[in-house]
């Protein structure tokens, strides 16, 4: 079977042929991937990212003090904290009237520090 260079320079097939393998091999399932891109969803949102910090900062808050700490309208923040709970990103507790909401695990606290120590890093690389 003769070699085809592509466009960019690689020859078809693949150039390291084990590399790829083991690539195919340990590639997360389709539904893995779905769930991952999903948390990257909700990340991607500037409000809820700053509702997210604040509870990295403060470890739990109600729905009154998030709006108050991130100047953010209370149905805003009813309305994230709903999307973060259903994708078990921030988990609740009762007290009284009042809902008081964390972070959900230590995952997702390595998550928001990795993630914002990367935006600094790759800020700072750049100047």
């Amino acid at each position: 079977m003769s070699s085809v260079s592509g466009l960019d320079g690689c020859v078809s097939p693949a150039v390291h042929p084990e590399k790829v393998a083991m690539v195919t091999a340990h590639a997360p399932a389709a539904d893995e991937l779905a769930r991952v891109t999903s948390v990257f969803k909700l990340l991607g949102d500037p409000t809820r990212a700053r509702l997210l910090y604040a509870l990295l900062e403060a470890g739990e808050l109600c729905v009154c003090d998030l709006a108050a700490a991130t100047g953010t309208a209370e149905t805003t923040v009813s309305q994230a904290l709903r999307l973060l709970r259903a994708s078990a990103v921030v988990t609740g507790r009762r007290e009284g009237r009042n809902i008081y909401y964390r972070l959900s695990d230590a995952h997702v606290r390595l998550l928001l520090d990795v993630t914002r120590e990367h935006a600094l890093h790759d800020n700072e690389s750049r100047t």
